[in-house]
């Protein structure tokens, strides 16, 4: 199994991609320890996954807490030894009420947010974790950026695009820094996914603007969450060792 006995810490980890990935990763014979802000909504994630045979932890951390992401990768570190995997899940659109607002409609508390939220917890769990991958000279770190980082995303307001453009540009940056202590870090960009909290959106959309979203990308389907965890597993194992500063487009041909 890919994963054997390496401890995954997953951030965002409750639902979504973030769980999609760590029941891959359990499966696979990883330790995961989930990240999450939600109490109820973490002791049930852990408890799915014990359920079905996995070795899963929790911690309850607000990711965008520079204090509490800290306390958090040193309890781990102390319990486990090692932070083999880091990924940084964390992130969206939908905080904010109109998550495609155009520029002017946008107000400056909602770009700060929508930058925050994107960019400030992957930068620091990054920054937790990386001072002992580099010690251990090993190391796997995968971000979450989006395709409306790369321009491509025309329901998706500027903030967001401007946060996981800043995504795709630190994973770029940090392969540089990293390589040269055997640490990877790469990035997956998703189109649209039909996680819990994109899937009211989703339905919510009229049938014609379904099938036009649907018939505009060439394998004909809307991705699920497992689609992006798949990809997220291949760059965190064993096969993607020569791969770092990367940014995959997940997103069914688009």
């Amino acid at each position: 199994m890919r994963f054997t006995d390496k401890v995954a810490v997953i951030t965002a980890f409750a639902n979504g991609i973030g769980r999609a990935t760590a029941e891959i990763m359990a499966r696979q014979g990883a330790v995961v320890v989930g990240i999450d802000n939600h109490s109820d909504r973490l002791e049930t994630a852990v408890a799915a996954l014990r359920g079905a045979g996995g070795r899963a932890y929790g911690r309850l951390c607000d990711a965008l807490d520079e204090q509490q992401v800290e306390a958090t990768v040193a309890s781990v570190e102390k319990e486990f030894g090692v932070v083999d995997i880091l990924v940084n899940a964390v992130g969206g659109s939908t905080i904010i009420a109109n998550s495609g607002a155009p520029v002017d409609e946008l107000t400056f508390e909602e770009w700060q947010r929508l930058i925050a939220f994107n960019l400030n917890g992957t930068f620091l769990f990054t920054h937790a974790v990386v001072p002992s991958m580099k010690r251990r000279r090993h190391g796997k770190i995968v971000n979450l950026a989006s395709i409306a980082g790369r321009g491509l995303s025309p329901t998706s307001s500027s903030a967001y695009a401007a946060a996981k453009g800043g995504i795709i540009a630190f994973t770029r940056k940090l392969a540089f820094e990293l390589g040269p202590y055997g640490v990877t870090i790469n990035a997956i960009a998703p189109s649209l996914t039909l996680t819990e909290r994109i899937r009211p959106h989703w339905d919510n959309r009229s049938q014609e603007a379904q099938a036009a979203e649907i018939a505009r990308t060439p394998l004909r389907r809307v991705a699920e969450a497992a689609d992006q965890a798949k990809v997220i597993c291949f760059l965190a194992s064993s096969d993607a060792d020569f791969v770092t500063g990367v940014t995959i487009d997940v997103t069914g041909g688009n």
